[in-house]
């Protein structure tokens, strides 16, 4: 997806490509298909052994492995930081004269409906009320306590704002330089030139990290696709009085899976921004509906309230490894979330490299980082803090929403507001929507990983790819429910934690030769000069 057109349209070229279509890699295709096929068919005809084997695996990767995801999390926060700050932020993503394609709107909403659209809805309010009944142990806090609803938010803060897009951030990074400024083709493995070669990184070495890369985006998009059927199930049951059930939650993921082939045919520049920009519209017209009739001023203090708890408390829940106990909370939802946030990396840097051309390395990781991040901050404390509040002073009874699962969470907040139903309805169609939107995104961008980067990935792979991510949300959900997807989550991003930290090397080393870089150090080294000459010549004088 690395030229400025969409799918069926003609267009210009990414630097570096001869055409914008390229046959699929069969070998990438056959092994990654047969490989999550293998997965879908033992956790629906071998659900026991499938149960028991990745609840063994899971527990074997917490124990030895929760370091890993904490560490790397934060060295991506930090990576970001510097090189949108330093010598490298002036750097643009394409030609030096390259101006971005998309406006700045369109931008953020295809960002950020590619980013966590479902997420956002599963959990906005239903991990606020869940730590709120049931605090972080590290907080410190007693149930159902004002601390208690503080640590909630921290907590809410900490999982949804300057650590995932910092991960989405240098996947994305690295994608676009390499794309529009090096002129490769729009795969992971291009990345990796500068550690591997060209040679290899075309090769089966290259071909590995784009099948891990397939691997990671199958199986977190498929988390979010099975969260998302899950919540319109419960909604449905309590709107339309349709009784949830796991055959209601595979029907919806057949339908809406049907539905996103409509959106991926018709490229990015029609169904892909026109549903983003869509997505974005009904998700304001929700948190302006809860805020205007929610606890307006209670909310306007608690945005910088909160906002302040999660800095000065950044530093210690960024660092938890469960070293001091906590290991089964941290994997339900910190490590849960960070390898969530990994496995969607692919996809997601993929998705906002492709939209980002034309954009300097600064101006690229300030708009990735804090925008979305800004938003999160807006969603929780007013869905989020609505929730709480609404609950702390006797307005609405939730524990019971609360106890039902993060898929009636929101459903109970609205339904403690007036015109509830009209609200739920539109909560309902966001969630679909953003199903659509994320399949749509994640399938074109698995066909270009599959079709050695190609701009135009043939429709039937795109599908195909479509199909098999609904498969293993219907089997994960069948296996299991919502525990089945967080653990699978967390066992397919463990490996590709390795490749994410590779290409962050790879990055900041092809970083430091960019002419550009260059070209302004060989400047200020010449001025540094200058400036030198003149003082010591009248110091000489004197």
């Amino acid at each position: 997806m690395s030229s400025a057109t969409s799918r069926n349209e003609p267009g210009p070229n990414a630097p570096g490509e001869e055409s914008g279509a390229h046959p699929p890699d069969i070998p990438t295709v056959v092994i990654g298909a047969a490989a999550v096929a293998a997965v879908v068919l033992w956790a629906v005809l071998g659900k026991h052994s499938f149960e028991t084997a990745t609840a063994t695996a899971l527990a074997w990767v917490l124990r030895n492995f929760a370091w890993l995801f904490v560490i790397a999390a934060d060295l991506f926060v930090v990576a970001c930081v510097v090189l949108a700050f330093g010598r490298y932020g002036r750097v643009r993503l394409g030609a030096d004269d390259d101006r971005p394609e998309f406006g700045n709107l369109a931008w953020i909403a295809m960002m950020f409906s590619a980013g966590m659209g479902i997420g956002l809805l599963f959990y906005g309010v239903g991990e606020p009320l869940t730590h709120f009944f049931t605090p972080p142990p590290a907080s410190g806090a007693r149930p159902g306590t004002a601390a208690a609803a503080q640590a909630a938010l921290e907590y809410s803060f900490f999982h949804w704002t300057l650590h995932p897009w910092a991960i989405y951030g240098v996947t994305g990074l690295a994608l676009a330089y390499s794309a529009y400024r090096k002129g490769r083709s729009n795969r992971l493995s291009s990345v990796f030139v500068p550690l591997l070669g060209a040679r290899r990184a075309d090769g089966w070495p290259g071909r590995v990290i784009d099948l891990l890369a397939v691997f990671a985006t199958v199986f977190g998009t498929a988390t979010s696709l099975g969260l998302g059927a899950l919540q319109v199930a419960r909604g449905l049951d309590l709107t339309a009085g349709v009784k949830d059930s796991l055959t209601v939650e595979l029907i919806i993921i057949a339908v809406l899976s049907a539905a996103f082939v409509g959106s991926a045919f018709s490229g990015i520049h029609r169904g892909v921004k026109w549903l983003s920009t869509g997505n974005l519209v009904l998700a304001a017209v929700l948190v302006v509906f809860v805020f205007v009739l929610g606890p307006t001023v209670y909310l306007l203090d608690l945005i910088p309230s909160g906002v302040g708890a999660y800095l000065f408390h950044l530093i210690p829940m960024a660092t938890a490894t469960g070293a001091f106990g906590g290991v089964d909370w941290l994997g339900s939802w910190t490590i849960f979330y960070w390898a969530w946030w990994m496995s969607w990396a692919p996809f997601v840097g993929t998705f906002i490299a492709r939209i980002s051309r034309g954009r300097t390395v600064r101006e690229f990781l300030i708009g990735v980082l804090l925008i979305p991040s800004g938003a999160s901050v807006l969603w929780f404390s007013v869905l989020g803090g609505s929730a709480l509040r609404l609950h702390m002073t006797g307005k609405a009874d939730l524990a019971s929403a609360a106890k039902e699962g993060p898929e009636a969470s929101l459903f109970g907040l609205l339904h403690a507001l007036p015109i509830s139903t009209v609200m739920s309805w539109i909560a309902m169609i966001l969630v679909m929507a953003y199903f659509v939107t994320s399949a749509d995104s994640a399938s074109l961008v698995m066909g270009s990983l599959t079709s050695r980067g190609a701009a135009h990935p043939k429709n039937w792979l795109v599908v195909g790819w479509g199909v098999l991510m609904a498969a293993v949300a219907a089997g994960l959900l069948v296996a299991g429910g919502l525990g089945s997807l967080q653990s699978a989550t967390i066992l397919v991003a463990l490996p590709f934690v390795v490749v994410m930290l590779a290409l962050c090397v790879a990055l900041v080393a092809e970083l430091r030769r960019d002419p550009a870089v260059a070209r302004r150090a060989a400047l200020h080294h010449g001025l540094a000069d200058a400036v030198r000459r003149m003082v010591g010549e009248e110091l000489r004088r004197r």
